[in-house]
């Protein structure tokens, strides 16, 4: 079903379609197949203008097998075409679900316009003269349906056929019966009589450029490439594999020729001291993760804080606690970032709001960690990593040029005028300390754990040298430049204000415009730095009469406003795994708007 929705999507996407996808399968890599939790979708939501979420309700379902059915019909409006492959619909997979008759025919799915056909039967059919044993011919019963899919919507066919043959170039047996099928399933909808009508999408108006279709993790992954490029800097990836992290690790590992490496380590913490170490010995230090993988990484990210070295945590989000929910997503490592670790140790944190915004956030975060020196959070999640959009590719040169500025010479003076190295000389305006490439004559310095002396850089046990120390590493963080918030308020007198941050860009987007289709005034604004907070964020949350905050977590970011700024931020949650609907918002911000308390989802 993943292949199947991406080959969709990139027919759509080079068409023309402003889209916005959402993967939804299980963790297991062998899920059990007819069971509930063994299911697997792909969402897809296109059209010719633009488009911010994967859409709340689909106008067409395929379901493989009652499991999919019972799974997704939830979702389907009134009205909506379904599509079922009746040869899955055996009276043992139906109780593996737990139907107790046949929705096929029970009356149950009358609201809907159902069209029954045996996708399996057909596909078997068609590749009768291939060569492929039974079971292997039912295999591509999927390439069936996207041909069905893509004759409803009118979506070219040509570079599918083209990527099958790439796909299976060494087994042209599989890749000819794959598009086979995928011709089969066409040519079903051109003469079957059971579709009465087909829809034409036109394709949107998009600003001049050349446009892609990008999922976020590969956006992150260019994002770094990117980075490397501007800063000068060689990028050192030190990763252990997990999900939806993986991804990066592997998109990153194909561009040697950019001066990357990739180091798949044994464990988290293996990965990030070898990022750390990269970062000490001149490189752009990186590790990727998820948060289990954070929580292992704490005592080295505290590392990196002491050692003032700069290096890009990306934490890809995922349902949690412990192993949790691997495959779906959430926003619930916010405060895990801000505090997770011993003593004061403060760390920006960036967060995208789209996928194709995955390219920009790492570039702002590598900016951040080399000239402020510090490690920085970038705060994805499982729904931004996967899912994806158009991107139009930005021109190379247009893109900021990030200065590391390597300490050359020495720096300070001492007493009888020699000139030395002092590792923990700051720079006034940033507070920066120097980074000095191990091995460069005179620069010599010692690192480590331990409290530093200030300036010196020496061992120091001093009570006010360890509060001085700990507050300048605060107010280096504090004092970071980052872009203003911008409000969207077209009216002007909006009373109510909704903030969100990462990736509920979206899902608020779309109710806010929603809310003020049918007359509603409401004012938004979404945070892509979590810490520090903009400058004037402060002056913004006072001057609405309500703020409300939706979030994928239990409130994390609604208290953190709420400590800091003194306003009655009203939360509205979720953790269900899966992104909010724009009508669920809707609803929560039409009863903000009537004095109506938001509540959690």
């Amino acid at each position: 079903m993943q292949l199947t929705g991406d080959r969709f999507t990139s027919e759509t996407a080079s068409f023309g379609n402003d889209l916005s996808t959402l993967p939804n399968f299980p963790a297991e890599i062998r899920a059990p197949a007819g069971t509930l939790p063994g299911v697997s979708s792909f969402q897809l939501h296109f059209a010719d203008h633009d488009i911010l979420t994967p859409g709340d309700a689909p106008s067409v379902l395929v379901a493989m097998n009652p499991a999919a059915l019972k799974a997704n019909i939830g979702d389907l409006p009134r009205g909506a075409e379904l599509i079922v492959n009746t040869d899955e619909f055996t009276k043992r997979a139906l109780t593996k679900v737990g139907y107790t008759s046949d929705p096929l025919t029970d009356g149950s799915l009358d609201a809907y316009r159902l069209h029954v056909v045996p996708l399996t039967s057909l596909t078997v059919e068609a590749l009768k003269d291939s060569g492929l044993a039974r079971k292997d011919a039912e295999r591509a019963k999927n390439m069936f349906a996207l041909g069905l899919l893509s004759w409803m919507y009118h979506r070219p066919t040509q570079s599918t056929e083209t990527f099958l043959r790439q796909k299976f170039a060494k087994k042209p047996l599989i890749a000819e019966a794959n598009i086979t099928a995928y011709r089969a399933g066409w040519n079903f909808g051109e003469t079957t009589e059971d579709f009465a009508v087909s829809y034409e999408v036109a394709p949107s108006t998009f600003p001049a450029g050349t446009y892609r279709n990008i999922s976020g993790n590969l956006a992150l992954a260019y994002g770094l490439i990117a980075a490397g490029q501007r800063s000068g800097l060689p990028l050192f990836l030190g990763s252990y594999p997990i999900t939806p992290a993986s991804d990066i690790l592997h998109e990153l590992s194909k561009h040697k020729n950019f001066g990357i490496r990739t180091f798949q380590a044994e464990d988290e913490i293996a990965g990030i001291g070898a990022a750390l170490g990269a970062a000490f010995g001149g490189a752009l230090g990186v590790t990727t993760t998820s948060g289990p993988g954070v929580a292992l990484k704490s005592e080295a990210i505290g590392l990196a804080v002491s050692l003032e070295l700069p290096l890009l945590v990306v934490d890809i989000q995922r349902g949690g606690p412990s192993t949790g929910l691997p495959t779906k997503t959430e926003q619930a490592d916010l405060l895990q970032a801000m505090f997770g670790r011993n003593g004061e140790a403060p760390v920006p944190i960036v967060a995208p709001a789209t996928a194709a915004e995955c390219f920009d956030a790492a570039l702002e975060a590598a900016r951040i960690a080399i000239t402020y020196r510090t490690p920085v959070f970038l705060l994805s999640d499982g729904y931004l990593a996967n899912g994806s959009e158009p991107w139009k590719i930005p021109s190379v040169a247009e893109l900021p040029v990030i200065e590391p500025n390597f300490a050359t010479e020495p720096n300070h003076l001492t007493e009888d005028g020699t000139p030395t190295f002092w590792p923990y000389k700051r720079d006034p305006r940033t507070l920066a300390r120097p980074w000095a490439i191990p091995g460069t004559a005179g620069l010599e310095h010692r690192i480590g754990g331990i409290e530093k002396q200030d300036g010196t850089g020496n061992i120091s046990y001093d009570p006010a040298n360890h509060q001085h120390m700990v507050r300048t590493r605060r107010a280096k963080v504090d004092g970071i430049a980052v872009r203003p918030v911008e409000v969207d308020d077209p009216t002007g007198d909006a009373r109510v204000l909704v903030l969100g941050w990462g990736s509920t860009y979206g899902p608020i987007t779309a109710a806010v415009r929603r809310v003020r289709r049918e007359g509603g005034r409401i004012a938004q604004t979404h945070l892509r730095n979590v810490n520090p907070f903009p400058a004037n964020l402060g002056a913004v949350l006072r001057g609405y009469d309500r703020v409300i905050v939706p979030e994928m977590n239990l409130g994390q970011l609604a208290m953190l406003l709420r400590a800091e700024y003194l306003v009655d931020v009203e939360s509205f949650t979720q953790v269900t795994g899966l992104p909010f609907k724009a009508e669920q918002l809707a609803g929560a911000l039409k009863a903000a708007l009537t004095d109506g308390a938001p509540d959690h989802a």
